[in-house]
């Protein structure tokens, strides 16, 4: 077992840019003025139970329903695509309604480790060390911590604007991924 800081370090900027922890900072701030606390401890914990579960079984039930990887990657970067362009453009492809409590299934399911998380993390794996995707998942999740119990800091010093273009950024980089992502294993399909 040998750890790659190169495929940690991409690893961990996938799923920052995935998950978008900062772009959900309005949304976290509304889910604590409406339901008041939210468990950030709890919520990280099982976000992260469910991703690296997902990284080692989730192979396994796609080869159940006779899926490859390879196929699943390629799903997965068209997922990425288009929450790139609900990033980049401003607007929501996909609308949840809106929970009623700030408990665990709210913040880490779908909002942590959500679709386009858990696909990200089965198309990481047909190009990365598992390893180094669960360090990659532990570094998130620490920052995920962070960001969870500092939400309302983070939102009163980056602003709406600010947020904004973190969520933008982090959107063209999600976009590019897509595209390498689909490139390399479209390649493997044909």
């Amino acid at each position: 077992m040998s750890f790659n800081f190169k495929e940690i370090a991409t690893a961990s900027m996938v799923l920052f840019a995935v998950i978008d922890i900062l772009g959900s900072v309005p949304v976290i701030i509304g889910l604590r003025n409406k339901v008041g606390h939210i468990q950030s401890e709890k919520a990280s914990i099982v976000a992260a139970f469910i991703m690296v579960a997902f990284l080692f079984v989730g192979e396994r039930i796609l080869s159940l329903i006779g899926i490859d990887v390879n196929s699943f990657a390629v799903a997965g970067a068209f997922i990425i695509f288009f929450l790139a362009i609900e990033m980049i453009l401003g607007i929501s492809l996909y609308k949840d309604d809106a929970p009623e409590s700030a408990s665990v299934v709210p913040i880490a399911f779908p909002l942590i480790a959500g679709a386009g998380t858990l696909t990200s993390i089965l198309s990481l794996r047909a190009e990365y060390a598992v390893q180094n995707i669960v360090v990659a998942i532990i570094v998130n999740i620490i920052f995920v911590y962070l960001v969870l119990k500092s939400s309302r800091r983070i939102g009163n010093l980056l602003g709406r604007i600010g947020l904004g273009v973190i969520r933008k950024i982090f959107g063209v980089i999600l976009l590019a991924i897509a595209v390498k992502l689909f490139a390399t294993n479209i390649n493997q399909l044909l």
